[in-house]
């Protein structure tokens, strides 16, 4: 399998984050709130997210590939400290951390939205930048509904 670096030098399936069109409205709007966030971490995460919103590829629902992260995936993850997690990234309505339900808000939902599984991805531990690899994406059926 071929895998591509990203500008920060993560490794990459398909190059660039992959994001199926109505998610991306929906994250747009995410982003466009980030300047309300008084913590760091989370605008740190969301300003990463909108960088890579310049260069994502933008695809519709029938040509999203399965082994994407997107809004309702369970992601298992491993860190460079030896713990194997799985995760669904859901909206925040939605989020249960005993659950293992990620808001696609908290930093983690948002620096894994749109890498593929095997794609390696920099993320800011408290102990500093480590890198995530991302081990297995299923996708659980989804509706995501956006107001007008």
């Amino acid at each position: 399998m071929v895998f591509f670096l990203n500008y920060n030098g993560e490794e990459m399936k398909y190059d660039v984050i992959i994001i199926e069109e109505v998610e991306y409205e929906l994250l747009k709007r995410i982003v466009s709130m980030a300047q309300y966030y008084k913590d760091n971490s989370y605008r740190a995460s969301i300003e990463k997210l909108k960088n890579e919103l310049d260069f994502a590829k933008i695809v519709s629902e029938k040509n999203m590939p399965e082994d994407v992260v997107r809004f309702n995936s369970k992601v298992e993850i491993a860190t460079p400290f030896g713990v194997n997690r799985t995760y669904q990234i859901v909206t925040p309505d939605r989020s249960n951390i005993k659950e293992n339900k990620i808001s696609i808000l908290a930093p983690m939902g948002l620096a894994l939205f749109g890498y593929a599984q095997g794609d390696e991805v920099e993320w800011e531990f408290p102990t500093g930048k480590n890198l995530i690899n991302i081990i297995k994406v299923d996708q659980i059926v989804r509706e995501i509904k956006m107001q007008k």
